[in-house]
């Protein structure tokens, strides 16, 4: 059922002629429109105002359950191994034999290396490292990185950091954005530091220092 709003106005029986009567209605119902707007604008303003109120509200609620913004500071220790029985690295792509194509344009390689408290490989294992590089410059000088830290020991068991962007894979040291976490990390940003500090060609065997710096609530 259809609701129509009915409007009563005199009838004038002395107009002159057609033109009279199409004028004096239109200059009701232009009457009407005007006594309506300051009511339709007033009822907009008071809809905006709450909307406002309400987005305000769930702002402060999500500060308040977040907390204080914390910095974090680790030290990370890769170890790496490109080839042997118990490889931590594989170019899925483009690879036949010999060393890895690092330099290759559209190489693409998995990793997951175990990440270790101190420098030693037989030291004490606190995280993963899982994901992917991939040599994205045609000169094969930056590698793209997508990488995962998994942590495993006690403190942050379960959480990660997420590490994404362009790695200029030959210098000494290399920056990477750190753009997220979950678990005790949750809605981290910052940035990773990595440096070869070993390597042995022998053994395909390298170890990363990764210095991170996080963001976190």
């Amino acid at each position: 059922m259809i609701g129509i709003n009915c409007y009563s106005f005199p009838l004038q029986r002395n107009l002159s002629s057609k033109s009279d009567h199409k004028s004096h209605l239109l200059s009701f119902f232009d009457s009407r429109a005007k006594s309506n707007k300051p009511k339709t604008l007033s009822m907009a303003s008071n809809s905006i105002k709450l909307s406002l109120i309400l987005l305000l509200t769930i702002f402060i609620t999500s500060k308040a359950e977040l907390g204080q913004i914390k910095e974090t500071n680790m030290t990370l220790y890769f170890q790496d191994w490109s080839g042997g029985p118990n490889a931590t690295v594989l170019q899925i792509t483009g690879h036949q034999v010999g060393p890895l194509s690092f330099a290759k344009f559209g190489s693409v390689f998995v990793t997951d290396d175990p990440i270790t408290e101190a420098f030693d490989k037989n030291s004490a294992e606190i995280a993963r490292a899982q994901g992917i590089y991939v040599t994205s410059a045609l000169d094969g000088k930056i590698s793209h990185v997508l990488i995962s830290i998994i942590f495993t020991n006690e403190e942050y068991k379960g959480s990660t950091l997420e590490i994404q962007g362009a790695s200029p894979q030959f210098e000494r040291v290399r920056e990477v954005a750190l753009v997220g976490g979950t678990g005790k990390f949750r809605l981290a940003r910052g940035y990773a530091t990595f440096e070869t500090i070993h390597f042995d060609l022998a053994v395909h065997y390298v170890v990363i220092q990764c210095n991170v710096t996080i963001l976190h609530y």
